[in-house]
């Protein structure tokens, strides 16, 4: 193929550079083309070559207008789907190796099953590389006589642990921080079920699902939260780790960590099948490279490995996470109770009932509400209109709620604004302090 040279000078200048930003990628390239056993090369240090490599050359070539030339944009397709590929491949790999730290409850499906996107993943890039550095040879950009060796990409782990000699056990834990930081995963969940699922989806199914449903962009807002999550444990919870002390902090963070990485890897394959393989663009090109991409990177099995795989299991270890945060949030929440008035006058029927129920589960924590000697789940609509019965029958204009002090401080601004309504049962504006009710 002959390039076309359009002014000397700035040829020359582009061609001395893209040789050096191609020289590592094309170097991991050649070392990836040669490789006897793939499964072990795969190392954290590798991918973070091929991660660091490709990116700096992506970067470069997007500065050039690759995206916008005929003659580049294929070579800049490539770059962009080995760091994407990468990325997603060296997540996985850490969930691997971490899963078992975590001390989560049944686990061995989804390493079984995380062990098959990784063996995806990296068969994807080993059926790159000599494409790659064929691309690079029809581009003109010269092939490194340098290699590397197994010796350059070690595997990160000994056989030997260091001295554990810093202890947290007796740290002063700080249950605020505990509370928040349940109560913040309780929500995440809450919020996330939007996205949740309980069974694989076929083919077919996935095609409708992604990127209408589930896209990088809902994906990236909930792995973000996650983050901010973990930082907020490390920082205030169990600052120098979990290796010894509270069993159930520790699977509690296990629990947020594993889905954050999940996330993580599924932001990163939602981008590149969005990106790359779903919507290229409508020019010739484009469509051209998206069909040569797809021949290396089977889209329908990149879809089932991260929704099927991915995502099911981040809704999973979600799902089961929410009754270790509850149990960790009442052990630690401080507990008081308040006694109120009753909404005027129609007691409590749908909508102060449901409002009550908003707040306690906003908090997450446990609310009851005592009427004689009965007791009542506040958090529950249908135990609330219940006890709104009792309430009626009996004639009681006061009650008590007794739990959750934070809900129980909101609780009482609402009863104070007799539970949202006027007398004739019409919604009124509430409080600033309760605007997350509306």
């Amino acid at each position: 193929m002959q390039i076309k040279k359009s002014s000397p000078r700035v040829n020359n200048a582009f061609y001395e550079k893209v040789n050096i930003f191609s020289h590592d990628y094309l170097m991991c390239c050649l070392y990836l083309s040669e490789l006897g056993d793939p499964k072990s090369a795969f190392t954290k240090k590798l991918f973070a070559k091929l991660i660091s490599s490709s990116l700096l050359l992506e970067d470069f070539l997007d500065f050039h207008g690759a995206k916008n030339n005929k003659t580049w944009y294929y070579y800049r397709e490539l770059a962009a789907a080995v760091r994407h590929l990468s990325l997603g491949a060296n997540f996985q790999k850490h969930i691997y190796n971490r899963l078992e730290y975590y001390d989560l409850p049944e686990y061995a499906d989804v390493q079984k099953e995380g062990l098959v996107t990784f063996e995806f993943l990296i068969r994807a890039l080993l059926r790159m590389a000599p494409v790659i550095l064929d691309e690079a040879r029809v581009l003109g950009i010269p092939i490194p006589e340098q290699r590397y060796g197994s010796a350059d990409f070690p595997r990160i782990t000994t056989g030997e642990l260091l001295d554990y000699d810093i202890d947290d056990q007796h740290k002063d834990l700080q249950k605020k921080n505990i509370v928040k930081i349940a109560s913040e995963f309780l929500n995440i969940t809450k919020d996330f079920d939007q996205l949740k699922f309980y069974e694989t989806y076929s083919a077919e199914d996935l095609l409708s699902v992604v990127p209408d449903k589930v896209n990088e962009v809902e994906v990236r807002r909930y792995e973000m939260l996650l983050h901010n999550l973990q930082s907020s444990f490390d920082t205030y919870v169990i600052h120098g780790g979990f290796r010894y002390g509270d069993r159930k902090l520790k699977q509690l963070r296990g629990s947020f960590s594993v889905v954050l990485h999940l996330l993580q890897m599924v932001g990163r394959l939602l981008h590149f099948y969005e990106r790359h393989l779903h919507e290229a663009g409508y020019k010739n090109t484009y469509l051209i490279v998206q069909e040569r991409l797809a021949r290396l990177v089977d889209p329908d099995i990149l879809l089932d490995r991260t929704i099927n795989y991915g995502l099911f299991y981040a809704c999973h270890f979600l799902t089961t996470g929410q009754e270790l945060a509850r149990e960790i949030l009442n052990v630690n929440v401080e507990r008081t109770r308040i006694k109120v008035g009753i909404p005027q006058k129609l007691g409590f029927h749908a909508r102060p009932s449901l409002l009550v129920a908003k707040i306690v589960q906003h908090y997450g924590g446990q609310v009851e509400m005592l009427v004689a000697e009965d007791r009542f789940d506040a958090s529950s609509v249908l135990d609330m209109q219940w006890a709104g019965g009792k309430i009626q029958k009996e004639k009681l204009q006061k009650v008590i709620f007794e739990g959750d002090a934070r809900a129980l401080k909101d609780i009482e601004i609402l009863a104070g604004e007799n539970y949202g309504e006027d007398t004739m049962g019409k919604g009124i504006p509430l409080p600033v302090e309760l605007k997350y009710l509306m």
